[in-house]
């Protein structure tokens, strides 16, 4: 018998007959004989709603607030598969974050977990209780409501599988798995049956929606094995887990494209020791992710800054920076929306060489400029003016051969 953590993104409980479905799965699992805790998110297209309300009551809705409006809609789909389950005359019950013990710090609408106590989840599983818990959502110690943002649920449910040591954590959702490419974009990308802690981790804070970024990173810190399953098909996934050699074999194992970026430029900056900790230090305290920065060669004791943001940041990040051009004397500051990131991500490219340049090769025949770029061991970004970004997945996918059968065991 195996303790499993199930977690169900909102299309899988978008609708009453999509929470039948979940139910059907959860007794089949039972039957079987494994233990199950089974974590939910809100109905596809809820938290969109509520957050329309809000701004429909203020531009700048209090974030305690938005945190106690948000966190209601799980509660709505946890208490309805309680009660389709208990219908069925399976021992089941619904818990909120703070029921579970989901403790977080004080970041409203990003929360990070700081402990799990899982003591009524552990009461309840001695007891033949299957629990469905909330997720997305925990308390600060203050016992305020916080949620833990966009696909928090599935840091929820990895966090949970990491404090009850379950055997398996299976996020279900609308995709079967873990492609080299968004399928939308690339027809033949093909479905990758395993992906290391540190791809996956790649792929998701690079625009891979599959798995929220953080729950992979909490994953890999606490050695989850973490499965991606499709919630309409049945039929084997993608496994996230430690690396191994077969990993290796190929250089490049995705490609994924992010929409969800903005740069700022700042002009003028007086190019002296200290500027940089001033641009990037208030940013950091408002909680505002910074992912690639080039500072040009300085001329004539000036120099420009470029850096690039997360879209829903953009406002906070330009009242910010506008008062910092001020403050350290800049000339001016410059925002282009317009641009996406396109990145190669694969464990064996420790152990390739070559990728980068080939990756450029193939952007410069297709016309395509690069403004910025950024690597690490393990992936190579660029960033390119949005209407190029299908033209560039197309072209390095099948540049890279990753529509073609991988070697044996990949």
């Amino acid at each position: 018998m195996a303790l499993i953590v199930q977690k169900y993104g909102g299309t899988s409980v978008g609708s009453v007959e999509r929470i039948h479905r979940v139910a059907d799965r959860v007794v089949k699992f039972q039957k079987e004989g494994h233990q199950l805790v089974v974590v939910l998110s809100a109905m596809s297209g809820e938290t969109d709603r509520l957050v329309k309300l809000a701004h429909e009551m203020t531009p700048h809705p209090d974030e305690r607030e938005m945190d106690m409006l948000l966190s209601t809609g799980e509660r709505v789909t946890i208490a309805l598969l309680a009660m389709e389950l208990r219908g069925r005359g399976v021992n089941a019950q619904s818990f909120t974050g703070r029921q579970v013990g989901i403790i977080t710090d004080s970041t409203h609408t990003k929360a990070r977990i700081a402990r799990i106590t899982a003591e009524r989840i552990k009461s309840a599983l001695a007891e033949g209780i299957i629990p469905i818990v909330a997720g997305f959502q925990g308390i600060n110690e203050r016992s305020d409501v916080t949620t833990l943002g966009r696909g928090g649920s599935d840091l929820t449910a990895v966090a949970l599988a990491a404090a009850l040591k379950a055997d398996r954590c299976i996020i279900y959702t609308d995709v079967d798995g873990v492609y080299t490419a968004d399928p939308n974009i690339v027809p033949t990308a093909r479905r990758l049956s395993k992906v290391s802690y540190e791809e996956m981790l790649e792929l998701a804070s690079l625009g891979a929606k599959v798995l929220q970024s953080r729950s992979v990173e909490f994953a890999a810190r606490y050695g989850v094995p973490v499965e991606v399953q499709s919630s309409f098909i049945e039929g084997q996934g993608t496994l996230v887990a430690k690396e191994d050699a077969d990993m290796e074999r190929v250089s490049v194992s995705g490609i994924t494209g992010d929409r969800n970026q903005a740069k700022i430029t700042i002009v003028g900056v007086p190019d002296r020791p200290g500027i940089a900790a001033r641009i990037f230090g208030p940013i950091a305290d408002a909680h505002i992710i910074v992912d690639m920065i080039i500072q040009n060669v300085g001329q004539g004791a000036l120099t420009d800054i470029s850096f690039t943001v997360p879209r829903a940041d953009l406002p906070k990040a330009v009242d910010l920076v506008q008062r910092i051009v001020k403050e350290i004397g800049a000339k001016s500051m410059t925002v282009t929306e317009s641009i996406v990131k396109v990145s190669l991500v694969g464990v064996g490219m420790r152990t390739h060489s070559g990728v980068a340049a080939k990756m450029f090769d193939v952007l410069s025949r297709e016309g395509i400029n690069i403004q910025m770029i950024s690597t690490s061991e393990i992936k190579i970004s660029c960033v390119i003016d949005e209407k190029y970004l299908e033209l560039a997945i197309r072209s390095l996918h099948e540049a890279f051969g990753l529509s073609e059968s991988p070697p044996q065991g990949v």
